[in-house]
């Protein structure tokens, strides 16, 4: 077994991989300060309830988008003597097609080195995380680039802390009509039928610029909710980062590219 992790800069996301198969996914808040000890705590903790344990996990991958957590989570791999790797974008192996190839945040390469690797024809990903992703890949597995909006819940937070009389409303299901009648429907259609328009309205843009049409998949936490109001999204791939990590793991493991286990 494995263990890969995708550090956001607001949740990591772990998954336990034996092969192919996902046993089971682990999300906890990101926090800047953590140390090795309280990791593996933490860590230690959410596999004992699911009848796992950390010595049974032979490798760490991790992806991150928060350089200063990588030195911890390498300190904890050392500890345990795991073999450890960090996935880069330009490691990956499949072409990005950007002017700047290295400013590319690795989550998204991942998204698409996954889909691509399950789909095998020309995609735009939509990932509902801390921002909202669109990423473009070719007919022939080629990144090609997209565009970056602000996240559903990074929106909706900055809005109450700024609108002394608006409530904190729960995004858990859109509302049965898009007129709100009172001020809580009108914020959960607003932010939930906004956001599935801005998908839409998007992912019509970017279609347009391919020869031909692409395959529409979300992910992230909030994939599911907005597939279901979205007009656009036909798949909900909930883990693709993990699954890129783990097949980023794979081509690791034959070239032997692991971080020594010594701290």
């Amino acid at each position: 077994m494995i263990l890969v992790a995708d550090i956001g800069n607001s949740n990591t996301v772990c998954g336990v991989f034996e092969g192919q198969n996902l046993l089971k996914t682990y999300r906890f808040r990101t926090e800047i300060d953590i140390t090795a000890d309280e990791l593996r705590v933490l860590l230690n903790g959410l596999l004992h309830l699911d009848g796992l344990e950390l010595g049974a996990i032979k490798a760490l991958v991790v992806a991150s988008v928060v350089p200063p957590l990588l030195i911890v989570w390498q300190e904890f791999a050392a500890r345990l003597n795991k073999e450890f790797c960090v996935a880069k974008p330009l490691d990956l192996g499949i072409p990005i097609e950007l002017r700047y190839p290295s400013e590319v945040g690795i989550d998204r390469v991942l998204n698409a080195l996954a889909a691509w690797h399950r789909y095998r024809q020309p995609l735009i990903i939509v990932d509902y995380g801390t921002a909202t992703t669109f990423d473009c890949v070719s007919a022939k597995g080629a990144y090609l680039g997209g565009a970056i909006a602000p996240g559903i819940l990074s929106a909706a937070e900055n809005l109450f802390r700024k609108t002394s009389m608006l409530p904190r409303i729960e995004l858990s299901s859109p509302p049965e009509e898009v007129i709100g009648r009172d001020t809580f429907a009108a914020l959960k259609s607003g932010l939930l039928y906004g956001f599935a328009a801005l998908t839409d309205g998007m992912v019509s843009r970017l279609a347009a610029e391919f020869p031909e049409k692409p395959r529409i998949i979300a992910t992230g936490g909030l994939a599911p909710l907005m597939a279901q109001i979205s007009l656009t999204i036909e798949r909900i791939e909930p883990y693709l980062t993990l699954k890129g990590l783990n097949i980023f793991y794979e081509r690791c493991r034959h070239k032997q590219n692991f971080t020594s286990p010594t701290y």
